[in-house]
């Protein structure tokens, strides 16, 4: 409980709680919204995240408390019954949250190994699984979830970065290139519906908040924290959102929808390219 927390590990919480299932999940949703201007409409919702973690870093040097966003509304509004409805819209958006992440797994999983050749059945298993298994882990030790986390972390940003690398590499000369073209943008609503529907992949910055009783120096860290996570995350999603949409034709991304990103990683490296990304959205 006294231990301090550094600079780096602080921007660790926020990258690690923004790179998790979101960009698995709903990078193909985004790309059938925005087309070519996909990238743009990852950068609309990095804007969002941006000036709402602005918000976040006044709220956390001012109340420093591991209770995070639910301390913010009871310290505005006292502990009524309206602070409790809205802690209850939080406790509700993590419920989508895990839903949609529990959907990416069944969607996923089957890729890798198929239980009943049926695809439906497959989704649920693997969907309700994943579940009951996080469920059991959390009751049986907090602990063990903050070390899975750690290294969970590490892994994905791994692969991403290898992919962003390799997948980059793959874009030279590739046909597929000219989606990204103004002409295949979508409509600006369009566009900013798309970035609504990835803002989830940036959820996870607050989490910060939490932990801004143990930041060492938190006038310089907290701030920094924040917008250095959120900045680095934006970066990220936005080539990954150039690499997946210079890779593959509209239709086929259309068709894996689900597991767009496994299925970028194809051209570049085949098969297990497919299922090393196919593992890291498992993970």
């Amino acid at each position: 409980m006294n231990k301090k927390i550094g600079l780096k590990e602080a921007i660790s919480i926020g990258v690690g709680g923004m790179v998790g299932g979101g960009i698995f999940a709903v990078l193909g949703l985004a790309v059938s919204l925005a087309k070519g201007g996909t990238p743009i409409a990852f950068l609309l919702a990095g804007i969002l995240a941006l000036i709402t973690s602005y918000s976040y870093v006044k709220l956390s040097i001012a109340y420093p408390n591991r209770g995070g966003t639910v301390k913010f509304i009871n310290q505005g509004f006292g502990k009524t019954v309206f602070s409790g409805a809205i802690s209850n819209l939080l406790w509700v958006s993590y419920i989508i949250m895990l839903s949609l992440y529990a959907s990416a797994f069944g969607s996923y999983a089957p890729n890798l190994l198929e239980i009943t050749h049926h695809k439906t059945i497959d989704f649920h298993i693997y969907a309700s699984g994943i579940i009951v298994l996080a469920t059991v882990i959390n009751y049986y030790s907090v602990a063990v979830v903050g070390k899975i986390e750690a290294y969970a972390v590490v892994i994905k940003l791994i692969i991403l970065i290898a992919f962003i690398f390799i997948g980059g590499y793959g874009l030279i000369g590739n046909p597929e290139l000219t989606q990204l073209a103004v002409t295949n943008w979508e409509a600006p609503i369009k566009l900013f519906a798309g970035g609504m529907v990835i803002f989830v992949a940036y959820e996870g910055f607050e989490l910060i908040a939490n932990a801004a009783p143990d930041i060492i120096n938190p006038e310089k860290n907290i701030s920094r924290a924040y917008y250095i996570s959120v900045i680095f995350v934006i970066i990220l999603y936005i080539i990954i959102a150039i690499v997946t949409v210079g890779s593959l034709p509209f239709s086929k991304i259309a068709t894996a929808e689900d597991y767009v990103l496994a299925e970028a990683a194809k051209p570049m490296l085949g098969q297990i390219g497919f299922s090393i990304i196919t593992v890291a959205a498992l993970i």
